[in-house]
């Protein structure tokens, strides 16, 4: 199977490249795309080097599939092309999520929307993602009403140069991938500022909760911080029933849905976090415990590696329903 890889040589292109092989994807060939700098580069796939080539070069050869992490202008004007020739695209940027016409897919929710003719599929924001996973389960048990939620985000959030500040501030340099230091910081300010003065990382996890759950009708509040911490976010996450529940049962549910495991055992200081995460598929949650200010309140925290299930992971199991459902030939 030929495939590309859009942004190869980027923090999340060069994860997709090394989910792609611990799955045992098929690929027979691997097309890696990236901007002009970088062709005639090597990266290594499966044993091999592959060359670096423009997106011209990539649509010539017609691959099957080709999967995105180049920003939303490139995928703005490539992913079509790509579609054109009949390859599924499957696309880590925020450009084509809201799009009505393009399904927006946490494979363990909803890969049913999913239809033969969805040539373009949106992979959902990396905080997204790890909220609605254990929180699907809940919402069909109990309906959501309401959430509040404060995210806790790593550096590599913001791709190499995000990470590259870090390391360079913790050595007496500077970066300019934030406004303010990072090292020994923490910045409210993930994105740019709106009019109503959230940010567009914040609107995304509350346009993408209700899309993704398929309920116009939940409210979310987010608050998105950026933390001095490699890889892994977290995030404080409020929920508001529509309905009585039981916490025993909500933490079942959790427990029992795919891609989800819950560290929860304060007593013996167990409970999610980013270092024990890091290279790890699924969403951990923990600090499970009902709010009493509110009725039907539960609180949660929950963690997850955001270049893997946030981006990388979730995009190859996109990859992997195509395949399982005989669209990649």
């Amino acid at each position: 199977m030929i495939v590309a890889v859009v942004g190869a040589t980027g923090l999340v292109g060069s994860k997709m490249l090394q989910v792609l092989e611990e799955r045992n994807f098929p690929v027979t060939e691997l097309l890696p795309v990236a901007s002009e700098r970088s062709w005639g580069k090597k990266v290594t796939f499966k044993g091999r080097e592959w060359t670096v080539m423009s997106a011209e070069d990539a649509i010539a050869r017609k691959p099957v599939l080709a999967i995105f992490s180049a920003g939303g202008a490139t995928s703005a004007q490539l992913a079509p092309k790509f579609a054109a020739i009949g390859c599924y695209v499957v696309d880590n940027s925020s450009y084509w999520r809201m799009d009505p016409s393009v399904p927006l897919v946490v494979p363990e929710i909803n890969a049913d929307v999913l239809t033969q003719k969805d040539h373009i599929i949106a992979n959902p924001n990396c905080s997204t993602i790890q909220m609605v996973l254990p929180l699907a389960p809940l919402h069909k048990a109990f309906g959501i009403k309401r959430i509040v939620v404060s995210t806790y985000q790593s550096v590599t959030g913001a791709g190499q140069r995000g990470k590259e500040q870090l390391e360079a501030e913790m050595s007496g340099g500077t970066g300019t991938k934030f406004p303010h230091q990072i090292f020994m910081n923490v910045l409210p300010h993930i994105d740019s500022f709106l009019p109503d003065g959230y940010t567009k990382e914040e609107m995304k996890m509350v346009n993408e909760t209700r899309k993704i759950l398929r309920d116009s009708s939940i409210a979310v509040s987010a608050t998105t911080v950026r933390v001095p911490v490699e890889g892994g976010h977290s995030e404080s996450v409020n929920i508001e029933f529509n309905r009585p529940y039981d916490l025993a049962e909500a933490r079942r549910l959790m427990a029992e849905m795919p891609g989800v495991v819950v560290q929860d055992d304060p007593s013996n200081n167990v409970y999610p976090m980013p270092i024990t995460a890091w290279e790890k598929d699924d969403v951990f949650v923990g600090r499970i415990r009902r709010d009493p200010s509110v009725e039907n309140g539960l609180n949660l925290w929950c963690v997850s590696d955001n270049i893997r299930k946030g981006a990388a992971t979730n995009a190859v199991q996109i990859a992997q329903v195509l395949l399982e459902n005989g669209w990649l030939g």
